[in-house]
């Protein structure tokens, strides 16, 4: 394992709070850091000495958004946000900009012990199967995803997609033309249980979307079923998985 696979960068202007937190994820087999400003927090995370980044909203010189969006220009190491309970509009913009999950303050540790191990084990892959997987291709019409590589490919083009994005297209491509509930979505990509109260899922196949456009053919790539959860249009053209 390389020495930043459990390197936490934690960005928030709580001192006390950094402290609480390090102390604990250490004990959780976690390296941690801490950068009490924006300017500090992004020249650190860009480093390339960390694994994640544990981003507050609030900090007293540039807001944590802008700390993402300066991040996201160069790099897709994974963020979790830290918002404030009950705004919801904090967290929908901060998955929207391309942050992995969020979690309200105050919280419990363990919480984020747990939301942190989840973001890593999907950003990391496991050493055992990698030279299985470098041979696994989907294709999908116009999409092709290399899963050794982690290169997604639209009609030749290379697409720029955050872990989670890539996670989901994944299981949508593997799916594609029959309905996949929010419910296994929400296990297989964020790796944890689903609540309807959790949209954040939602928000992550918007990104998504946006960034795959229309089917070759001018339709709608990824369909939402009232209710239920999206479909992954397929043309019955080209379709490709194999290992």
């Amino acid at each position: 394992m390389g020495l930043c696979e459990r390197r936490v960068l934690v960005v928030d202007d709580d001192v006390e709070l950094c402290q609480l937190l390090s102390q604990y994820l250490v004990r959780e087999g976690l390296t941690v850091e801490s950068a009490n400003s924006g300017t500090v927090g992004v020249e650190r995370a860009l480093s390339g000495e960390h694994a994640i980044v544990v981003l507050d909203v609030m900090l007293p010189d540039i807001k944590g958004f802008e700390v993402l969006r300066r991040l996201r220009v160069h790099s897709r190491m994974p963020v979790l946000m830290l918002t404030a309970r009950g705004d919801e509009q904090d967290r929908i913009l901060g998955l929207e900009l391309g942050a992995d999950d969020y979690l309200a303050k105050p919280f419990n540790p363990r919480e984020l012990a747990a939301r942190i191990e989840a973001i890593l084990r999907r950003a990391m892959p496991d050493p055992t199967i990698t030279a299985f997987a470098s041979a696994e291709r989907l294709v999908v019409d116009d999409i092709a995803v290399d899963k050794g590589t982690r290169v997604v490919r639209q009609a030749g083009q290379e697409l720029d997609l955050t872990t989670i994005e890539f996670n989901l297209l994944e299981e949508f491509l593997r799916s594609a033309g029959r309905v996949v509930s929010r419910e296994n979505l929400v296990r297989a990509v964020l790796d944890r249980e689903f609540s309807p109260f959790d949209r954040s899922i939602d928000t992550h196949v918007s990104n998504l979307r946006k960034k795959l456009g229309p089917t070759p053919k001018g339709a709608e790539r990824i369909k939402g079923v009232r209710g239920v959860g999206y479909l992954y249009a397929w043309s019955g053209g080209t379709r490709e998985g194999e290992r």
